[in-house]
């Protein structure tokens, strides 16, 4: 692990300003089982990012990261390890082990009070029942830091939640993720560059 934090030492050398540096953080769970499920959009959305910026993950405490270095900006991608209940762990961690001010803090997560593939921006709001975000409130004892929220919509069944959340993305969705991917890798450059407030009055409702 000393040679995962060297390379981020030496890539982010130049970059002493905390408000220059970002931590994006994917919410899901670990496990091949989990890769295509809604829930995961998160790590999903992490994924598409990290490709498109030709950097790949590495193990590192509480999960994975990446590192990416946008016009002098450091981003931090996170993939926590720690299951969705207790990713606010991993979270706190990472702010606090690279002095990120918790405004440049993104957490983007699934929401199924959004129809698929809606985008919605906030600087702070309630857990809505996630249990990842219920976790990472705790921890940061605050409710007022960046979130996305990725709409996976509520088609399901009394009493199926469970099924559907750990559920595979129907056909459908799937031929409609890509686009949406490319727009969630639009809104995480925008939060770097531009700030959170641009951000969403640009890709809310997009």
């Amino acid at each position: 692990m000393k040679w995962l934090f060297n390379i981020f030492k030496q890539k982010e050398k130049q970059t002493t300003d905390p408000m220059k540096k970002f931590l994006i953080v994917g919410l899901g769970n670990i496990g091949a089982e989990y890769v295509q499920t809604r829930h995961n959009i998160g790590f999903k959305i992490l994924n598409f990012y990290a490709q498109k910026q030709n950097v790949e993950f590495q193990t590192a405490k509480l999960g994975n990261m990446a590192l990416c270095k946008i016009k002098g900006r450091s981003v931090f991608l996170l993939k926590p390890n720690t299951y969705m209940n207790l990713s606010g762990k991993a979270i706190k961690y990472w702010l606090e082990k690279e002095n990120i001010p918790k405004e440049n803090l993104l957490v983007i997560t699934d929401d199924l009070n959004l129809s698929f593939g809606t985008i919605r921006i906030k600087t702070k709001g309630t857990d809505g029942g996630h249990n990842g975000l219920k976790n990472t409130q705790l921890l940061l004892n605050s409710s007022e830091y960046p979130r996305f929220r990725f709409g996976i919509s509520d088609e399901f069944k009394k009493g199926q939640q469970v099924n559907y959340v750990l559920g595979e993305w129907s056909e459908e969705e799937k031929n409609k993720l890509t686009e949406r991917l490319e727009i969630s890798t639009e809104i995480i450059n925008s939060f770097a560059l531009s700030g959170l407030n641009e951000t969403m009055n640009v890709f809310n409702g997009k």
